[in-house]
C-alpha cells in the first residue's frame, strides 16, 4: 500500500521536501511511516514521538494506516 507523509516547516526545511510517498505493507502503523522518516538524511531531527495526523485526525503512533492516508508530521509550534 502507498500512504504519503506530509511535512511542515522545520521538518520540510531540513528534509528538503513538502511531502513523500512510502510504499509499505497491508497493517503497517503511523510508528512505522515515523520511522521511515527518521532514516532519511536529516530525519533524525524528528523527536521520537512528534505529534502526527492522519487524514487530517490527530492520530497515535499504533494507528494502522489504509492505502492512500496521509500521515502529516507536525513540528512543535511557539506563538505569542
Amino acid at each position: 500500500m502507498t500512504v504519503t507523509a506530509l511535512l511542515f516547516a522545520s521538518y520540510a526545511d531540513v528534509l528538503q521536501r513538502e511531502s513523500i510517498e512510502f510504499t509499505l505493507p497491508h497493517g503497517a502503523t503511523v510508528s512505522d511511516v515515523v520511522s521511515r522518516v527518521r532514516a532519511l538524511p536529516g530525519g533524525a531531527m524528528l523527536p521520537p514521538t512528534p505529534l502526527v495526523a492522519v487524514n487530517h485526525e490527530y492520530a497515535r503512533a499504533d494507528v494502522v494506516l489504509s492505502s492512500g492516508d496521509e500521515v502529516a508530521i507536525i513540528p512543535p509550534v511557539a506563538g505569542g
